[in-house]
């Protein structure tokens, strides 16, 4: 079975091949890029299946070249977790509004890292973003019921008015329980029903469906540093 490839595009050494060594040891392949120059190099020749990014990179930072990549079609959808010494919340959620998939903080846990690699890349696998939300069958869990071909949700009988984010939301998080949505990929699935909405937006989104939810709000769970997932 083929390694699935990782690229550390990361100007600190010593970072470099701690990263790599942690990865390697959990069975990854792992390449390495110094510069923004030799990441967009890397990965049109090498096609890697995710890419470690940090933020403060000399000329073009991280944050440049995650917009970039997303920008470009063949990238748009390569899995980015975010390596970063700072943070601080506003850092965070600027890399998450360009794209990143998940974020990870310096120092850090190697084992914390390896999980956050096999988490982005395991939903990546399982629920690809053009096809999120995607199925048109009825959705069911616990009192819950949601109809995509009429727009409709009831719990317990009853219909509940729902924005149109909202309900993109509900039918993604209903569709796969147990599975983690970042922020990003919430905004990919209801991309098709309201553009206008950004990271910070989703936690207001998920805030205003839980009210309307009620005591059924609580299966709506926050999964810190991650994202969001409906209870099993």
């Amino acid at each position: 079975m083929k390694k699935q490839h990782i690229l550390i595009v990361e100007d600190d050494e010593n970072i470099q091949q701690l990263v790599g060594f942690n990865l390697n040891k959990a069975g990854f392949q792992v390449s390495y890029a110094d510069y923004a120059e030799e990441a967009f190099a890397r990965i049109g020749e090498e096609k890697p299946d995710l890419v470690i990014l940090d933020l403060m990179l000399p000329s073009t930072s991280g944050l440049e070249i995650c917009r970039i990549l997303r920008q470009e079609e063949n990238t748009a959808h390569l899995p980015i977790i975010m390596l970063t010494a700072k943070g601080e919340e506003e850092d965070i959620a600027t890399g998450l509004d360009v794209g990143a998939d998940d974020y990870i903080t310096k120092p850090f846990s190697p084992k914390v890292l390896v999980s956050r690699v096999k988490a982005v890349m395991r939903r990546k696998e399982e629920i690809p973003p053009e096809a999120a939300g995607s199925g048109q069958e009825m959705i069911r869990h616990h009192e819950l019921a949601i109809d995509p071909k009429r727009y409709e949700v009831v719990i317990n009988g009853s219909p509940l008015t729902l924005t149109v984010s909202e309900f993109g939301i509900i039918q993604l998080l209903a569709r796969h329980p147990g599975s983690v949505f970042s922020r990003k990929q919430i905004i990919d699935s209801i991309r098709g029903y309201d553009y206008f909405v950004t990271p910070r937006a989703v936690d207001v989104q998920i805030f205003g469906l839980r009210k309307k939810l009620g005591e059924y709000g609580k299966y709506i769970e926050t999964v810190h540093g991650i994202g969001y997932r409906m209870k099993e």
